[in-house]
């Protein structure tokens, strides 16, 4: 069996879905970051344990869950309340967990992004790797903008199954405001960590690189071409064959091409300071 650990601050929209889908755990933590709604009640009913802490980023209350040995399995998955285990997932998680592999600290699974009730496979770069279930004694993530990452030392294999992230939850408004923060983060991290040009086209297009370092490295060259709105529209709409996931995948690559405006923004406010 494996333990389950979703961060919240005021989820009581999302949380029940959350929840419902991990039913089988049993070992489930929430880490709320103080909630003014029915979050931590909603997740005490359901029978999880809820365990209060400020928020700084979501690398350091996932770690923080690892350090405290908040988990009583060994093996972690970590999810966010607008995110939903399946089936499939949760099988191979049991095995993986069951094997209990040395030599893997965590393991990559792939989410499907589900925009206006419909999985948008195709504009939303399916699939993108993402490190969830994670060892509780060897696995540490780092921050990288506004999500986490494995730190680099760490080991890793790869799922099969994924999990679904419900990224149409709330209103486009909502969607906006939660954007817009995400890309003041983005931003901070461009500029506390800058990449030099040279270094990020041979991570880029060299031989030898690893396809997860190549993307990675690819969307830092992103940062530095112009008309990026523009661009990203056309990237996800049709190059990457948005154009098919209907009306939903228009939807997605108009408000996708507005986030790559806002991260413009903030990266254009820092430069002022």
């Amino acid at each position: 069996m494996i333990s389950v650990v979703i961060i919240t601050r005021n989820e009581e929209r999302n949380l029940p879905g959350c929840l419902e889908s991990v039913r089988w755990c049993d070992d489930i933590i929430v880490i709320d970051s103080f909630s003014t709604d029915a979050t931590v009640r909603l997740a005490t009913e359901a029978g999880a344990r809820v365990v209060q802490r400020p928020f700084k980023d979501f690398a350091d209350q996932r770690n923080f869950a690892h350090e405290a040995r908040l988990p009583r399995h060994p093996w972690v998955f970590h999810l966010d309340a607008d995110e939903h285990f399946t089936p499939e997932l949760r099988d191979e998680c049991v095995a993986v967990a069951a094997k209990d592999d040395p030599a893997v600290d965590g393991y990559y699974t792939a989410p499907r992004m589900m925009f206006m009730g419909r999985w948008v496979k195709r504009c939303t770069d399916w699939p993108a790797w993402q490190a969830r279930l994670a060892h509780r004694e060897r696995f540490r993530f780092v921050q990288v903008g506004h999500g986490q990452r494995e730190d680099p030392s760490m080991r890793m294999g790869r799922l099969e199954s994924g999990y679904l992230h419900l990224i149409s939850s709330g209103t486009t408004d909502e969607w906006i405001a939660k954007h817009a923060r995400y890309a003041r983060e983005e931003a901070r991290e461009i500029r506390a960590n800058p990449v030099p040009l040279g270094t990020l086209m041979q991570r880029a297009f060299g031989t030898g690189t690893v396809t997860l370092e190549r993307r990675r490295a690819l969307k830092r060259l992103w940062f530095h071409l112009p008309a990026r709105p523009l661009l990203r529209f056309i990237y996800q709409y049709v190059v990457r064959g948005g154009v098919l996931d209907g009306y939903a995948g228009y939807c997605y690559c108009r408000l996708i091409s507005h986030y790559e405006w806002l991260i413009g923004r903030a990266l254009a406010e820092d430069r002022e300071r």
